[in-house]
C-alpha cells in the first residue's frame, strides 16, 4: 500500500513525524510520501489558497512542507506532485486535540482528508484526544490496525472511496484502551463568546472564544467512545444534502 501522508498541525508536528516513521516500517506499507504545511495551519477547514502561489520544500526523503493549508497540500501532491503514480490513500494525522462531533466543519486534519476523497482515494483522519498528547504511540498503532482490516471493511469499491474514517484516540497507553468502536458524530452547544482584549498600541483585539462544550455525547457517539476509553471510528462523507428536507422545500417553493 502506497500512503500520502498529511496533517495541519504542521510538518515540524510529532504527531506526523511519528506516524510517518511508524509506516515507513510496517509491512503493509510500501511507500509514504509527506506532505504537510510549513506552519501550523490547525482550523482552516476546507481552504485553498487562490490568491499567490504555492511553494514546496524539500525536508527529506519524500518528505515536503508547503506554504499553504492542509487541502492546499494535498491538492498539490495529487495534481502536482505524484507523476502518474497515485497513492492508494491518503492519511492525515496524528493530530493533537480530538477531532469529534461539529469539530469536523472546522478541522484541516479532516480537510486534508476530505481533499484525498474529493479526488479519488479513500481516506482516514487521525486525532489524539488531547492538547498536551503523552501517548501519540496508542494512535499509531491505532493507524496500523485499521490499515490491517481495511480489505475486510466491507464496503463496494465506489464506496471504500467516497468514505472518510474519522479515527480518534483516547490518549492512554494502547494497552489500556478497551477496543475499537463505530460511532456517529456528536454534537457540542455552541461556541463561547469572543475574548476581548487590546493589542500594545490601545486598538481593541478579539480572540476566538473556546469551542461549546458537548451537548450531544450519549452512547453511539464518539464523544461517548472517547469518555469511556476507547478508539472512536466515524465513517464519514461530503455530501451535506439534508434529503429529509428535500421535499418540504420543494412544496415551499411551489406556493
Amino acid at each position: 500500500m502506497n500512503i500520502l501522508l498529511s496533517n495541519d498541525d504542521g510538518f515540524i508536528a510529532p504527531g506526523i513525524n511519528l506516524l510517518r516513521d511508524t509506516l515507513i516500517k510496517s509491512s503493509k506499507v510500501a511507500s509514504v510520501v509527506t506532505i504537510a504545511p510549513d506552519r501550523d495551519r490547525s482550523g482552516a477547514s476546507n481552504s485553498l489558497t487562490l490568491d499567490s502561489p504555492l511553494r514546496i520544500t524539500e525536508r527529506g526523503e519524500k518528505f515536503y512542507s508547503v506554504n499553504g493549508t492542509p487541502t492546499d497540500c494535498v491538492h498539490l501532491a495529487l495534481t502536482g506532485l505524484y507523476n502518474g503514480d497515485e497513492p492508494d490513500m491518503v492519511i492525515s494525522g496524528i493530530n493533537a486535540g480530538a477531532n469529534m462531533g461539529d469539530d469536523v466543519i472546522y478541522s484541516g486534519t479532516v480537510a486534508a482528508a476530505m481533499e484525498g476523497r474529493n479526488l479519488g482515494l479513500p481516506a482516514m483522519a487521525v486525532s489524539i484526544a488531547s492538547f498536551k498528547p503523552k501517548h501519540f504511540e496508542s494512535a499509531a498503532k491505532a493507524v496500523i490496525h485499521l490499515l490491517d482490516r481495511l480489505p475486510s471493511l466491507g464496503l463496494s469499491k465506489a464506496d471504500h472511496a467516497a468514505t472518510i474514517l474519522n479515527v480518534n484516540v483516547p490518549d492512554l497507553p494502547y494497552e489500556e484502551i478497551k477496543g475499537f468502536q463505530a460511532t456517529r458524530l456528536g454534537k457540542r452547544h455552541k461556541a463561547e463568546p469572543v475574548i476581548r482584549s487590546h493589542d500594545p498600541r490601545g486598538a481593541e483585539i478579539f480572540w476566538v472564544g473556546p469551542v461549546g462544550e458537548e451537548a450531544d455525547a450519549g452512547e453511539g457517539t464518539d464523544f461517548y467512545a472517547i469518555q469511556n476509553g476507547y478508539i472512536s471510528v466515524t465513517p464519514i462523507h461530503i455530501d451535506l444534502t439534508r434529503y429529509s428536507a428535500i421535499d418540504a422545500t420543494k412544496d415551499w417553493l411551489g406556493k
